[in-house]
């Protein structure tokens, strides 16, 4: 039996108790319905413009249940843009708008990505808990800029990340609750990678979220990450927080089994996507104050065959 870290546990709680779907989808979306299609062609457009590996990932699944993880893909971007690009004045009213519209199915008529994410919650049954968990998640950008400890990060992981793959799960189809924990630490894998990633373009918009305990064991301060010190101990620093990561995705990996098989592709697809900015990282000197660690197009589609070969016999 594995034996669980504190903040596994804690995340766990987190999650909570949410029954299994019994019912299958019901397909609206085919029913017809114009305003509809439109709606799902514009969280289309917005996960093609803002999220490339996302956007190839979810072209792996059936057109039914792909526009619905872009619908939520849609969801989680205009929510996390609010808390990032909104007027402070209006940050609080936007993201309430987005709670209620969880809560109540209710949004303004000409709001194409809140049609295609209520349409999508009620076909999949997607736990509102969930999407409310992230908006609350997103928003901790608003009132915390620092973390002490890995613990303490992981929690954030969970709200702003964790919290997509639980309710991708409900869109792509799982077996049973015992995939839930493995789709957490999927998602604290996913947000760590975007964190170790985007170190720079954090810090400069006033956030880091590095462990402040693992910094100073590596005796690494604020003033070098202002400074972009590319050290020893930095990369000393970094290869740590690389190898965890990966350990997080080889620790996930299992829960891939327990989807439904059309979803088993996307999903280790966004598993290998995400691993393999992680090499672009060391191959940048682990310099990402300079460098944004991306993959190509062709780099991507490159893991498929492989991936395929992977994902067939489960």
């Amino acid at each position: 039996m594995q034996v669980q870290a504190n903040w596994e546990n804690q995340l766990l709680a987190l999650a909570g108790n949410i029954p299994h779907p019994s019912t299958h989808p019901f397909f609206s979306y085919w029913a017809g319905d114009a305003a509809l299609q439109n709606a799902y062609k514009q969280a289309e457009k917005i996960t093609s413009e803002h999220s490339k590996s996302f956007y190839v990932a979810s072209a792996l699944l059936p057109e039914e249940k792909r526009s619905a993880v872009r619908a939520l893909y849609a969801f989680c971007r205009i929510v996390d843009d609010i808390v990032d690009e909104a007027n402070h004045a209006d940050r609080e009213s936007q993201l309430d708008y987005w709670r209620r519209m969880v809560e109540t199915a209710s949004f303004s008529d000409d709001d194409l990505v809140a049609a295609a994410w209520a349409d999508t919650i009620a076909r999949y049954h997607i736990p509102r808990h969930y999407a409310l968990q992230l908006i609350d998640g997103v928003a901790r950008d608003l009132v915390q800029t620092r973390y002490q400890t890995f613990e303490e990060l992981a929690t954030y992981c969970y709200g702003v990340a964790s919290t997509v793959g639980l309710m991708s799960m409900y869109i792509v189809g799982f077996h049973n609750n015992d995939a839930v924990p493995y789709a957490i630490k999927l998602g604290v894998a996913l947000q760590m990678t975007n964190i170790l990633r985007d170190v720079g373009e954090d810090y400069r918009s006033g956030r880091l979220y590095l462990p402040r305990e693992e910094l100073a064991f590596y005796g690494i301060h604020e003033k070098d990450i202002s400074e972009g010190s590319l050290t020893n101990n930095w990369r000393q620093f970094m290869k740590f927080q690389i190898d965890r990561t990966r350990q997080l995705y080889e620790d996930s990996w299992p829960g891939v089994k327990m989807l439904e098989h059309e979803g088993q592709l996307a999903i280790g697809a966004a598993s290998i996507f995400y691993q393999g900015i992680l090499d672009a990282i060391e191959k940048n000197d682990y310099d990402v104050f300079n460098c944004r660690a991306s993959l190509s197009a062709i780099k991507k589609l490159s893991y498929i065959p492989l991936l395929w070969l992977k994902v067939k016999p489960l």
